[in-house]
């Protein structure tokens, strides 16, 4: 039984987490390229939100939304 979990310690600290450990190296040279995956999250972030307020409005200035505030059973 310990050698299955020593397994599962080996899978995840020396396999899955090996390029997180490369990231926190890097980070000693370079700041940027130590959170170029924040900066991507972020990034991706800003779209979908950008999009998600585009739709918004295309479906405002259609007045296809029911804003009564009877529009679903839960409000009553």
């Amino acid at each position: 039984m310990k050698d299955f979990f020593e397994g599962i310690q080996y899978l995840f600290v020396d396999i899955l987490f090996a390029p997180l450990d490369a990231l926190r190296g890097l980070e000693l040279s370079s700041w940027f390229g130590a959170n170029i995956i924040n900066f991507l999250f972020m990034i991706i972030c800003f779209v979908a939100l950008v999009y998600w307020a585009k739709q918004l409005k295309i479906h405002k200035d259609n007045n296809e939304e029911n804003q009564d505030t009877t529009a679903h059973s839960f409000f009553k």
